[in-house]
Formats: structure tokens, sequence, C-alpha cells
């Protein structure tokens, strides 16, 4: 997938973000082998340092492991990965209901919106 930054957040953050969801998302699984810094960067069009700092903040969430020569790994921690699916799914809840509220929907009408999603 292409990568595509908005000027309103901090493309470090964007990073993050992405790399949360490509781990969620299964792209890569516990104990996979990530992307060097360098190819990572090379790939997003970003500073190397950019790159390194994304992985550094995802070390320190406890969803990436540093191995000193062999580079850095998806953790093997199931209850983490059960955390952040739902704290993304969080996020994203929460990011539609602002946005719908902003078109004037009430909680109601956008869980009927919702419920009713499926249906259409």
């Amino acid at each position: 997938m292409k990568w595509k930054f908005s000027d309103d957040v901090p493309i470090y953050l964007q990073i993050i973000e992405r790399m949360k969801v490509d781990i969620v998302s299964g792209k890569y699984e516990s104990g996979d082998k990530l992307p060097a810094v360098r190819d990572l960067a090379m790939e997003a069009g970003v500073n190397p340092n950019t790159v390194q700092r994304s992985y550094a903040e995802l070390e320190r969430q406890g969803l990436v492991q540093s191995e000193r020569t062999s580079g850095r790994f998806v953790s093997i921690d199931d209850q983490k990965m059960k955390e952040l699916r739902k704290e993304l799914a969080k996020d994203y809840i929460e990011e539609l209901f602002v946005r719908l509220k902003s078109l004037g929907m009430d909680d109601l009408a956008i869980k009927d919106a919702v419920n009713n999603w499926e249906d259409e």
C-alpha cells in the first residue's frame, strides 16, 4: 500500500498507526521481522530518523521487540495484540461518532445507521 501522510499529524505518529494496523490485521504476525529502518524509510519516502522514532515508540509500547543484531520483531504477547485490536476499534468507533455528529446526527441515529448498514 502506498504511503500517504496528512499534514495535521506528525509523520512518526502516522507511521506508528499504520504499523499497528498492519500488525493487528495480520500483515505482520507475532514473531515476524519488521522491515529495516532504512528500507521502510525508503518505501515511505521519509527520513530514517522518523522511522527509528516510530519503531522506538512501538517498542516502548511493547508491540515490537528489538534484537541487537537481528532487527525488530513483532511482539509475541497475544494479550498485547488483543488490547491493541480493542484500542484501535475504540478509536475508529469514536472517529465515526465524531464525524457523524458533525453531520447533525445524535447517538441514537448513529446507532440505528450502524445497525442498518449491513442490511442496505
